[in-house]
């Protein structure tokens, strides 16, 4: 399978401008492509011909290009389309208030913006938060929802801050924000050594970390604005943000990893923190991805297959096609 290429956008938010990256459709819905074809050797679609349109949402941490497994794997049968989220990357520049709220009005804007129409909203980890609100504030915007290892709120101990409880859950992420590296060599070294990757490494991760460095060698840094950073996880924790997928009308899938963040036995989500979360009372169905940690069910080649799987199956109903 080829390499899948995409073009980057800007369209019009509050306070600026959103950055966005679209990989087109190339293949005529009609017509779904061998796992092998790619955008280079595809028919493309007729001129006023609607393709099946995904708006996915990375995670805290994260950039655009952490869609770019999923867009392989697709392989221009659906158009997909990822912002930089406000404070990272290509839209670090956007001012604040941040937020699950305002990411889901920028999402909404660049809907907007670009003309789609009948979008499945996918999110990762806390863009999974963001679809969920975004799909309780724009429930006429979406088709459905799929949330990747996110969307479902977590239960805060008594006694525990919701900073302390942020800490527990990306304390090493918080801290890569503040570190800098001498090159970007060391960067990708740094991330070949997370716990997440156990020495695996797929070639599209390589875009996807690069995208987030800014600065000048040999002091490289992220470009996840910490204070961006703080502000959406503690609303990823509030109570508010947690009661959006009880108030869904939206349907969709959770797809949910069986590890955890630094690849340890228990995920963020097991049967039975999802049935005490009351996911059962939800449109949405959940379903366990084995061998799969927080990263690697969106960064891994098997984990992006099945996160393609479900969104090509909400698009145009083409079952369990093999991705």
């Amino acid at each position: 399978m080829g390499a899948i290429t995409y073009e980057e956008l800007r369209v019009p938010v509050r306070g600026g401008h959103l950055t966005v990256l679209r990989w087109p459709a190339t293949v005529r819905p009609t017509t779904p492509p061998s796992p092998s074809s790619s955008s280079s050797s595809s028919s493309g679609t007729a001129p006023g011909e609607h393709a099946p349109t995904v708006v996915a949402l990375h995670g805290i941490t994260s950039n655009a290009l952490s869609w770019a497994g999923v867009a392989r794997r697709l392989a221009g049968r659906v158009t997909l389309v990822a912002p930089d989220l406000r404070g990272r990357a290509g839209s670090s520049s956007l001012p604040g208030p941040y937020g699950m709220a305002t990411h889901a009005d920028d999402t909404v804007a660049l809907i907007e913006a670009l003309g789609l129409r009948d979008v499945v909203l996918a999110g990762h980890s806390m863009g999974a938060f963001v679809a969920a609100v975004a799909g309780v504030r724009h429930p006429d915007r979406f088709r459905s929802l799929l949330l990747v290892d996110g969307g479902v709120g977590f239960p805060v101990p008594e006694g525990l801050s919701a900073d302390d409880l942020l800490t527990a859950v990306i304390g090493p992420a918080m801290e890569r924000l503040k570190t800098t590296f001498p090159d970007r060599a060391a960067y990708r070294a740094f991330w070949q050594r997370h716990p997440a990757f156990d020495g695996s490494w797929e070639p599209w991760m390589e875009g996807h970390i690069q995208r987030d460095l800014v600065g000048r060698e040999p002091e490289l840094r992220s470009s996840c604005l910490l204070d961006a950073v703080r502000a959406d996880g503690a609303d990823t924790l509030d109570e508010e943000t947690a009661r959006a997928i009880h108030r869904l009308t939206v349907g969709g899938e959770l797809l949910w990893a069986e590890r955890g963040i630094m690849n340890e036995p228990q995920g963020l989500y097991d049967d039975q923190r999802l049935k005490s979360a009351g996911l059962a009372d939800t449109p949405i169905h959940p379903r366990e991805v084995p061998g799969t940690n927080h990263y690697t069910l969106l960064l891994g080649d098997e984990g992006a297959g099945v996160v393609a799987e479900s969104l090509l199956r909400a698009t145009v109903g083409v079952g369990r096609t093999r991705v």
